[in-house]
């Protein structure tokens, strides 16, 4: 009895835990690793992972990797960024992102988080399930676009990070970020209508899908708005600092309860409600101590959960023992994702000549920064327990691996190789696209 208490852990003994191996790996990181600070994270995290494995296969007696996949079990990766980390997430990446900015390059990025989510989940589908049948491996078709669905969102976390070090144009920047601010609103909601499909194995009805999308992503866009709004008014009805960042929090936690209550989308909202707060907020509403405040509490609030999230992800693989078909699955998955990637792109920018991105170079930064992360990852845990999901898992962390650790670590130097070219989409011009 007294044992099962001890070693039961509260929550806030977990977050305790998270952080401050956070910021261990992160200080380790930064005087030695010397890697960009979410690779660095991701890296020690899977390291730690495969450390624990090995301990407890040549160490009689030792379990650690038993308690890690407990803790991992106990924490709800899947309920915690989900409905919570990704609301905090979405919303202090909206709040740099340039309103104005955004409306100029409005249809390549509604084009870009819908259709070319809706075309790379099909695409994926199709080619996973060609490489399920080579492999012989006993799945059903609807899950191979379940996983196209999941794997198809580019993840804000990495992209606005990438946003933050890298000097592309303003208008590239607003083309970037706003697709990965919705389109894993879009990913979410497609998958939930895939997912149910799946798991009830009613038949997939593309009416009754188009219905549930509109509804869900509709609805997440009023909630969005109508916070947004009353935030905005609250912000403008005082000159209070510490009050202030309290009704932001208030926006976010708020809005994102009541959307998981009426089962919409409170990603979109959330990004939604951080564009306006950002803009007009950050404008009209907030005196110069109270901007400073606000800003710079949301920067660190992003930074940490950024830390904790890629943490997460490198400690996940913890739960994941992969056989040979999986790993072969996983492996074929990266360059099916990268083909489907840059076939939305192309479809999603140059299908429509208004949605057209007129810089040279901004295609293949758009493919290459198309990068995979945490929101994949809790799509896939939140699957049903069996075989299905181990493959579906092993497919999702080769794939966001890749994003993570070569997808990310060279994004700079092909930037750098366009601005060689003279490629004026990442030519060094001032940006005003992230305050």
């Amino acid at each position: 009895m007294h044992e099962t208490a001890s070693a039961a852990l509260s929550a806030f003994d977990i977050a305790a835990l998270l952080v401050v191996t956070a910021a261990f790996l992160g200080w380790f990181n930064h005087h030695f690793l010397r890697l960009p600070h979410v690779i660095g994270l991701t890296v020690m995290g899977a390291l730690a992972a495969t450390g624990l494995m090995l301990a407890n296969a040549l160490l009689p007696g030792v379990t650690l990797d038993d308690r890690v996949a407990r803790l991992l079990e106990e924490l709800n990766f899947t309920e915690t960024l989900l409905q919570g980390m990704l609301s905090f997430l979405l919303f202090a990446g909206a709040l740099h992102v340039d309103l104005e900015r955004l409306r100029s390059a409005w249809l390549p990025v509604l084009l870009l988080s819908t259709v070319g989510v809706i075309v790379s989940t099909v695409l994926v589908g199709f080619a996973t399930m060609g490489v399920g049948m080579l492999l012989g491996l006993p799945i059903a078709p609807i899950w191979y676009f379940v996983f196209g669905a999941l794997i198809s969102p580019t993840d804000p976390v990495s992209v606005l990070g990438v946003l933050r070090e890298e000097n592309v144009p303003a208008s590239l920047q607003s083309a970037v970020a706003g697709e990965s601010l919705f389109n894993d609103g879009v990913g979410i909601v497609v998958f939930t209508i895939l997912l149910g499909a799946a798991i009830t194995g009613a038949e997939f009805s593309l009416a009754e899908g188009a219905r549930l999308f509109a509804i869900e992503a509709g609805g997440g866009v009023v909630v969005g708005l109508v916070f947004g709004w009353i935030g905005y008014r609250a912000l403008a009805s005082m000159d209070e600092y510490t009050l202030e960042v309290l009704i932001t929090l208030a926006i976010v936690m708020g809005g994102y309860a009541l959307c998981s209550a009426f089962h919409i989308s409170g990603p979109l909202a959330m990004a939604v409600a951080g564009l306006l707060i950002g803009n007009q907020g950050v404008t009209y509403a907030m005196s110069d101590v109270t901007r400073d405040y606000v800003i710079k509490f949301w920067e660190l609030v992003d930074e940490l959960l950024n830390s904790v999230l890629f943490l997460l992800i490198g400690l996940e693989m913890i739960a994941l023992v992969p056989g040979l078909d999986d790993l072969v699955f996983g492996l074929a998955v990266i360059p099916l994702t990268l083909l489907a990637r840059a076939i939305a792109v192309t479809i999603s920018t140059k299908a429509i000549p208004a949605a057209r991105l007129s810089e040279k170079g901004a295609g293949r930064v758009l493919w290459w920064g198309g990068l995979r992360g945490g929101i994949s990852i809790a799509l896939a845990l939140s699957l049903p327990p069996g075989e299905t999901r181990e493959l579906i898992l092993a497919a999702t962390f080769g794939a966001v691996l890749f994003s993570v650790l070569v997808q990310r670590a060279t994004l700079g130097r092909m930037i750098a190789k366009l601005k060689e070219d003279h490629a004026p989409a990442v030519e060094d011009i001032p940006s005003k696209a992230v305050h």
